[in-house]
């Protein structure tokens, strides 16, 4: 990401265990040979494709038809500009409905959709969605007793670069992040331990410090979120970047650990359950948590909310986290879930790190405890319909 939620997703991660790779035995006890693997499509349009029913048979409600109006308006700055990578929509093909909607009445958001566009099923249509939100936590400007997790900004010696003893044959693509160290080798940059044991200590990196270690590990999952001091002030933090490590959801481990589940003296497959656990197991939480090494750095933001991966602010009930390669930026999202909370219109404004493959989405809830239950446990299946400008299919020769 990018931006608010490439790093996150314990959320993404936990209603997704189930799906989790295990052995197979055969009679005899002789483990069962690797499937091949399954080819991935580059992108929608690599997929079938098949048109969905009209707009006007969706029963659109005006509040979240004029929602999504104004969460599409406000990226028509990019999909009008940038390449869509779904292979599906060229800029021009958005031209119109972004010409028509900062002046469509509100009131009438409804058929301004069925107005401008057109529905397509994007492979089977089988959708899954889970959820994210921006957390809110106590936090201070100052370290102070009872406020001494620390917040930090990018450092100035975190960078990218080719380790030495690393062939030139393999040197493809992005180099990795690290640091130089005092030698002038380039070595991996310090983990989520050496952060938390004080290896960026005493550099002034320091933008707030939160009361609750455990609220700051799970708002670094989200990517995004609010710092509330005693005194009422709201420090609003995004994404700047993360450490080089790879990200360990620790649901994943949970669950192979046997921790999670529905059976006795198992915690909930959910965001609350998995803190419940840390917090009545203070070290061998702290010990999981660091089994993700990954750490995120943040900066300060201004404006009123979030950014997503686009650079627009994402909207609680209007946003959704999709995977670029599958459904363009900006397009309007209908999802028909067994969660009531899931269903409906959404816009396509973001993406995440766990958000891969079609019809995959991430709901965006906003911030407060509403936000927080709702993102914590959501897990949907159901169908989506990609809404693309009329004409589109045409194009494309979807009969």
């Amino acid at each position: 990401m990018a931006r608010f939620s490439s790093v996150r997703h314990v959320l993404a991660a936990v209603p997704a265990l189930a799906l989790l790779a295990s052995c197979t035995v055969v009679p005899g006890g002789t483990p069962a040979p690797t499937p091949p693997p399954v080819a991935t499509p580059a992108n929608a349009a690599a997929l079938s494709l098949a048109r969905g029913p009209a707009i006007e048979s969706f029963g659109l409600l005006p509040r979240d038809s004029a929602a999504a109006l104004d969460a599409f308006q406000a990226s028509c700055h990019v999909v009008t500009r940038r390449e869509d990578q779904t292979g599906l929509t060229q800029p021009a093909d958005w031209y119109q409905a972004c010409a028509e909607a900062p002046e469509w009445p509100r009131g009438n958001a409804a058929q301004f959709f069925s107005a401008h566009f057109e529905t397509v099923r994007v492979g089977d249509g089988a959708a899954f969605a889970t959820g994210y939100f921006e957390p809110q936590i106590l936090g201070s400007r100052e370290k102070h007793p009872g406020f001494d997790a620390p917040v930090y900004a990018m450092p100035d010696d975190l960078t990218r670069a080719w380790p030495d003893d690393m062939p030139q044959a393999e040197r493809e693509g992005r180099p990795p992040l690290g640091r130089y160290d005092e030698d002038g080798r380039f070595v991996s940059y310090y983990t989520r331990a050496e952060i938390e044991d004080g290896a960026l200590e005493g550099r002034g990196l320091e933008i707030g410090w939160a009361a609750d270690p455990v609220e700051l590990f799970f708002l670094q999952i989200q990517g995004s979120g609010r710092l509330v001091t005693p005194e009422g002030e709201v420090i609003r933090i995004g994404y700047a970047g993360q450490n080089g490590h790879a990200y360990t959801g620790i649901g994943g481990v949970m669950r192979e650990q046997g921790l999670l589940g529905d059976g006795p003296g198992q915690y909930p497959g959910s965001m609350q359950g998995i803190m419940q656990y840390i917090r009545e197991n203070p070290e061998d939480g702290r010990a999981l948590m660091r089994m993700n090494e990954s750490w995120v750095f943040f900066t300060e933001l201004e404006g009123d909310g979030p950014l997503g991966s686009i650079g627009v602010p994402v909207r609680g009930e209007s946003s959704v986290a999709v995977d670029p390669k599958f459904v363009p930026y900006g397009a309007p999202v209908f999802l028909a879930t067994d969660r009531a909370e899931a269903r409906g219109l959404w816009v396509a404004q973001d993406t995440g790190g766990a958000i891969r493959g079609p019809n995959r989405f991430d709901t965006f809830w906003g911030a407060g405890e509403r936000a927080r239950e709702i993102a914590g446990g959501m897990s949907a299946r159901g169908e989506a319909l990609l809404f693309l400008p009329r004409g589109t299919l045409d194009r494309l020769g979807v009969p």
